[in-house]
């Protein structure tokens, strides 16, 4: 046989393996479509939303991990975006489901604000580790119950009234402290003095032992919150889900501590939330188990302080970066104390109103660092959307980063600028920090008056030297340096 011959059969057999290659690929990008597409009728099918469902069980979750932890969170939708047009919905197969992913805010608003057509529809990590029985696994009218009972007791004018002295002597104590510490990482002492805050509205009476247990198993829960399911030791989801076993035991006993005071003590008044949750009935009668209980403090605890602590810092961190936005935000605080009535100590919530300026920076953050980058829905019947179909039963994701860091909607969307809000009244669906519609997060406004209170006291009397001003960001679960804003608080000398 000649070299010649040899050559020939070679080739024709590489030629057979990379067939047999691309062919067992386009089988394998193909076997999601035929499961979730190939049962729906035909009309259906041929008005679905471009888009592929990438491989069998993971879906298009690896290049969607790929660029959240990458120094780009951005390229796993800008490929979707360049491989299928600006249509604005996509099919896809994420976190376990087929989904159609929304990024307009037309489309955006419409999934939120429609619950005849959509409910809440976390992926399996999320609905396990916050809770079946809290806000984001519950029905339409045990939502609407559960918030009203919420509401007042954290975003009524009365109560953000009295929280704002507890937090305003939170935050004062807290600077100096940390002034006086050294390096420290300033999000982990953020975080904590947060906490702190959302413990003292919940549980008011718990020790700084039940706090600190709760804090630590918090910070393992979050990780594994926008994971996959997977409950196998050495995965995130796994040692979440410890985490939540503990933080289900101590919140059961504090709760059996409670009851046993309360009938202890008969007509005891009311103290904190957890007060309002274990006396609230419905018009039967009915009284939330420990169970629905415990979840609702689990998603408080975890939502009411996550959120704060990121934007205080990214807040902070973006004025210190900024030394004539920082000083804008510092005359502004300045006259505010100034205009203050004589023999007033501290703020009130007619100081707060006043800062509007500080307003558009956290509004300018909460725009740029996107806490949340998605939410999740999912479709309780085939409804139509911008001429495209999505199917019952199929999950929705409102990619909130898209809308946000849309150009056409907020120009040069990645620099940092308070100004953008000056005189800017955002359209509908175009700014949702907290979501909209029926499921807003219930604690929007307890969140902005920490974050706002906060930064008063900061600019006015502190500087922020970070370690290192360019460390590189994660993006999961959250948005935050990698080394936690490692550096010091000075304070200014006047």
């Amino acid at each position: 046989m000649g070299f010649e011959e040899l050559g020939g059969k070679s080739g024709y057999y590489v030629g057979v393996l990379l067939g047999l290659v691309l062919v067992l690929k386009w089988v394998l990008k193909s076997v999601n479509s035929w499961v979730y597409e190939g049962s729906l009728e035909k009309k259906t099918r041929e008005s679905l939303p471009p888009g592929d469902m990438g491989w069998p069980l993971i879906g298009n979750m690896w290049a969607f991990l790929r660029a959240f932890k990458s120094t780009d969170p951005d390229a796993f939708m800008s490929d979707v975006i360049r491989r299928y047009g600006p249509g604005g919905l996509y099919k896809s197969f994420m976190f376990g489901f087929p989904s159609i992913i929304v990024t307009t805010p037309e489309a955006s608003r419409k999934v939120l604000c429609d619950d005849d057509a959509f409910k809440p529809g976390w992926p399996k990590a999320t609905a396990e580790l916050i809770g079946k029985k809290s806000f984001v696994g519950i029905s339409f009218e045990d939502h609407k119950r559960l918030r009203k009972l919420t509401a007042a007791p954290i975003n009524g004018y009365e109560a953000l009234s009295i929280y704002t002295r507890y937090i305003e002597s939170s935050v004062v104590s807290a600077l100096e402290k940390w002034s006086q510490m050294g390096q420290i990482e300033v999000l982990t002492e953020l975080r904590r003095l947060t906490f702190k805050i959302i413990m003292y509205i919940f549980l008011s009476s718990e020790s700084e032992d039940i706090r600190g247990a709760l804090e630590k198993e918090y910070t393992t829960l979050n990780y594994g919150v926008r994971a996959m399911a997977i409950n196998v030791p050495g995965f995130v989801y796994y040692k979440a889900l410890k985490a939540r076993k503990n933080l289900v035991a101590i919140l059961q006993a504090v709760i059996t501590e409670r009851r046993k005071k309360r009938e202890e003590t008969k007509g005891m008044a009311k103290k904190d939330m957890l007060d309002a949750l274990l006396e609230t009935e419905d018009e039967n009668g009915k009284r939330l188990d420990d169970e629905e209980i415990i979840d609702t403090l689990v998603m408080y605890l975890n939502a009411g302080h996550e959120s704060s602590g990121h934007i205080s810092m990214w807040s902070m961190v973006f004025l210190q970066a900024n030394p004539e936005l920082f000083q804008k935000a510092k005359e502004e605080q300045e006259k505010i104390v100034k205009n203050m009535p004589p023999g007033q100590k501290g703020l009130t919530l007619k100081e707060y109103r006043q800062m509007e300026y500080l307003s558009k920076v956290i509004d300018e953050s909460l725009r740029l660092v996107t806490f949340s980058s998605m939410t999740f829905r999912e479709a309780k019947k085939e409804t139509e959307i911008n001429g495209y179909t999505i199917p019952k039963g199929w999950k929705v994701l409102v990619w909130f980063r898209s809308v946000h860091h849309n150009p056409e909607i907020y120009p040069n969307p990645k620099a940092f600028d308070p100004s953008r809000w000056d005189d800017l009244v955002p359209k509908a669906g175009t700014f949702l920090p907290f979501g909209a519609g029926s499921r807003l997060c219930p604690g929007n406004d307890l969140a902005k008056l920490e974050v706002a209170i906060f930064l008063h006291h900061f600019v006015l009397n502190y500087k922020l030297e970070r370690e290192n001003p360019e460390c590189p960001v994660m993006y999961l679960p959250h948005t935050r340096p990698t080394d936690n804003c490692l550096g010091r608080i000075r304070k200014i000398s006047k």
